[in-house]
């Protein structure tokens, strides 16, 4: 739900590549689409399907270094209230050709400002305060969360023969997704990178749903005790419980309460700091709760609108050069466009109902 969506972990061990990288000749594709259809594929060959022709393949392999955070917390075994487009895996094999991915483009670089924590408290209370006055709406049984969000995300092309590398950025689209709020029935539309029409997020058991989200405690303590509860040792527990907090604002419908001890909690990790200007994907600017990331020199800007402290999207930026990719990268962008309730999968909101 809420990617994955974002997207740059530290530079993996070769035993890692092979797990995670595509396959020389394999499209271009972020990390969260890349591992959904490793899933899907895997359950082909236990079921003994065949699975839909590979596309025509490339000439150059790809090498994603800017993948969703919600990516690392699957890969990890973790998981938390996420929004459930990172880990189900698509219904059936698509019949229709793979998208024509759209060319990359130069990467944004900003001017990088220091975050702070004197402003932390004041900060979060008055974003928690105004959440929790907030009405939202709870979908039933037969409804969908509809979330739909323009995204960038930060990759690398690798040549096979020189061995030489260039960075770029996706440009920057729209991805729409839909969920039903047990987790069990869902849709992704995200054109240039799925089938036209979409893929189906349908599955066979629940997963991380609107219905675990809003069964979350309020009390910002519980509710932090509960985060690291899902974290491990195999990296920073702090890092990923501010990752898995992200991923639930991601694409995800939070009800009110629950959004505003979310934000609380957050505040409570370790190296959380207050950024005053950030910008979004749709270039709207606000201020942001930040953390840097120290294995892989990002810091990942939650964006709140300044006035109405309305969750605006998420940013990463390159603090410390890592991988060739210099300070002031932007490496991930998003931006929530609409949130809403809607009666159908596939069915658009006549009025957006922000979150």
């Amino acid at each position: 739900m809420i990617p994955t969506p974002w997207r740059r972990p530290e530079a993996p061990d070769p035993a890692e590549l092979a797990r995670l990288l595509p396959a020389p000749g394999d499209p271009v594709m972020p990390r969260d689409r890349h591992h959904q259809l490793e899933e899907f594929l895997m359950k082909q060959i236990q079921q003994q399907t065949v699975p839909a022709p590979a596309p025509a393949a490339p000439r150059r392999r790809v090498l994603l270094i800017g993948v969703p955070v919600t990516a690392l917390a699957v890969a990890a075994g973790i998981t938390f209230a996420l929004t459930g487009t990172g880990s189900d895996s698509p219904g059936k094999p698509a019949s229709v050709a793979a998208p024509v991915v759209a060319a990359p483009v130069a990467a944004p670089v900003v001017q990088l400002e220091p975050g702070s924590t004197v402003q932390l408290a004041s900060t979060t209370k008055r974003i928690a305060d105004a959440t929790a006055r907030r009405a939202t709406p709870q979908p039933s049984q037969d409804q969908y969360v509809y979330v739909k969000t323009k995204v960038s995300h930060l990759s690398t092309k690798v040549s096979t023969d020189t061995n030489a590398s260039r960075t770029w950025v996706e440009p920057l689209h729209t991805r729409e997704v839909w969920m039903s709020p047990d987790g069990l029935k869902g849709w992704l539309d995200e054109p240039g990178y799925q089938p036209e029409g979409g893929i189906t997020l349908d599955r066979d058991e629940p997963g991380d749903s609107y219905y675990k989200v809003k069964a979350l405690p309020t009390d910002p303590d519980t509710l932090l005790k509960r985060i690291y509860a899902r974290t491990n040792s195999e990296s920073d527990r702090d890092q990923q419980a501010f990752t898995l907090i992200g991923d639930v604002l991601r694409e995800q419908l939070v009800p009110a309460r629950t959004a505003a001890a979310l934000y609380q909690a957050a505040a409570k990790i370790p190296g959380v700091v207050v950024v005053e200007h950030s910008q979004d994907a749709a270039g709207r600017d606000g201020v942001a709760l930040a953390r840097l990331d120290a294995r892989t020199g990002v810091r990942t800007e939650w964006i709140f609108d300044r006035h109405t402290y309305t969750y605006l999207g998420s940013r990463g930026v390159q603090v410390n050069a890592v991988d060739n990719v210099k300070p002031g990268t932007v490496v991930d962008r998003t931006a929530v466009l609409e949130r809403a309730v809607v009666d159908h999968k596939k069915q658009r909101p006549t009025s957006p109902d922000a979150a």
